[in-house]
């Protein structure tokens, strides 16, 4: 049950296109809110509230730089993450299917 949950908080995450699109742009670097903001052409405001979702769901992790806070994805969620989607999307994986063994 509990696998359930939070495979559907993931796909909640991932179900607005902008926390996609921020996704990609924070892939090997971090940027701040303002950069982010400049990339999607939405407002600080907006991409605050995405991060706070995104922060919710330890997807990213923020750091403070000086006056600013850099977001950067959080590497141990998005392996975990990798592994949640992959077992979803097996199909050997499903109910009633046998595990090959080796």
């Amino acid at each position: 049950m509990y696998k359930d949950k939070h495979t559907a908080r993931l796909l909640k995450v991932l179900s607005v296109e902008t926390r996609v699109e921020m996704l990609r742009l924070l892939k090997g670097r971090a940027l701040c809110v303002n950069a982010l903001a400049a990339r999607l052409k939405l407002t600080p405001g907006a991409i605050s509230q995405h991060l706070r979702i995104m922060r919710d769901a330890e997807l990213v992790i923020d750091e403070k730089r000086g006056y600013y806070v850099h977001y950067r994805l959080n590497e141990k969620t998005l392996a975990m993450w990798q592994e949640t989607i992959e077992e979803l999307l097996n199909p050997e994986s499903g109910v009633g299917t046998k595990k090959k063994v080796p």
